[in-house]
C-alpha cells in the first residue's frame, strides 16, 4: 500500500466519521450490518449497547485496527475527515496518528512517563527533526491537557508503570497528543478504574470536547448519559438508533432503544 497521502491534509467537512452500507465479517460470522452513520466533528459520541453487539468492532473499523487479527472481511466506505480509509494512497501510520486509540485496560510501556509520552513521536517522526526543547515541550504540554502535568513533572524519569491505574488511562490519552490527532477512539477507557478514576477521566472527556472528535465504547448507561453529546446504540451488529444523547435517553425512537436504556435486557 502506498503511503503518500497525509489525511489531515484532506478538505474538511463538519462530519469527522462517515460510514456507508458498512459490513464486516470475522470468518463466517458477521459482526456488523449495514452500517451507515455521521459523527460529527468536536464533540463526544458514545456507543451503547449488550456485549457482543458490534461496538469495539465497529470502533476498530475507524482506524482498522480489526484487520491485525486476520480472517476478517470488511465492504463499504469509511470516511475519516473527508478522506476514504481504503483509498489505496492512504497510509496506516498516518490514519492512526489522525484517529488514536485508548483502549480498555490502561496500557502504558514499561518505560519512563517521558519517553511514553513520546513514543508515538519517536515512531512517526525521525528523530533529528525534533529539538530536545521541542520533545520537552511537547511532554508538558500533553501532561498538562490531561491534567497528570503537576503530579509527575518531577518523576519524568520514573516508569510509568508505577503510576495509578486512572494516572495510567491519562497518560495512554497523553501519548496520543504529540500526534495531534482528530479523532480519539476510547473503548471502555473507564472500566478498569473505581468510581474516583471514573470520575476523573470523565473529567478530562469534558476538557477535551471542541478540541478533538471522541468517540467511546461504554458498558456504563450514567456515563454515556454524562459524557457523550450523541449516542449510537447497536444490537445484534445494526446500528438501531443514533441522536442526541438527551433525546436517546428520555425520547427513544426504537422499542428496542427504549427497553435496553430501561435495563429490560441486554
Amino acid at each position: 500500500m502506498s503511503a503518500t497521502t497525509d489525511i489531515e491534509a484532506v478538505p474538511q467537512t463538519r462530519y469527522s466519521i462517515e460510514t456507508v452500507d458498512l459490513n464486516l465479517w470475522y470468518g463466517d460470522l458477521q459482526a456488523l450490518a449495514d452500517i451507515t452513520v455521521k459523527v460529527k466533528q468536536g464533540i463526544i459520541t458514545s456507543l451503547i449497547g449488550p456485549s457482543g453487539c458490534g461496538k469495539t468492532t465497529l470502533l476498530r473499523c475507524f482506524n482498522r485496527i480489526n484487520e491485525r487479527y486476520g480472517n476478517v472481511t470488511t465492504t463499504g466506505e469509511i470516511t475519516i475527515l473527508g478522506k476514504s480509509i481504503y483509498d489505496s494512497d492512504v497510509s496506516l501510520s498516518e490514519l492512526r496518528k489522525s484517529a488514536g486509540m485508548v483502549f480498555q485496560r490502561p496500557n502504558p510501556l514499561p518505560i519512563s512517563i517521558y519517553r511514553n509520552v513520546l513514543f508515538g513521536v519517536r515512531v512517526h517522526v525521525p528523530c533529528r527533526s525534533v529539538s530536545r526543547s521541542q520533545r520537552d515541550e511537547m511532554v508538558e504540554s500533553a501532561l498538562r491537557e490531561v491534567d497528570l502535568w503537576d503530579t509527575v513533572k518531577d518523576k519524568l524519569n520514573k516508569k510509568a508503570t508505577l503510576l495509578t491505574l486512572e494516572q495510567r488511562q491519562k497518560l495512554c490519552i497523553a501519548r496520543l497528543l504529540p500526534l495531534k490527532p482528530r479523532v480519539i477512539l476510547m473503548d471502555e477507557p473507564c472500566s478498569a478504574l473505581d468510581a474516583e478514576g471514573t470520575e476523573k477521566i470523565e473529567n478530562l472527556l469534558d476538557t477535551l470536547r471542541d478540541k478533538y472528535t471522541v468517540v467511546i465504547v461504554t458498558h456504563n448507561m450514567a456515563q454515556a448519559r454524562r459524557a457523550s453529546d450523541e449516542c449510537m446504540f447497536m444490537l445484534m451488529g445494526k446500528l438501531i438508533e443514533h441522536d442526541k444523547t438527551t433525546e436517546v435517553f428520555l425520547n427513544p425512537k426504537d422499542e428496542r432503544t427504549e427497553m435496553y436504556i430501561e435495563g429490560r435486557y441486554g
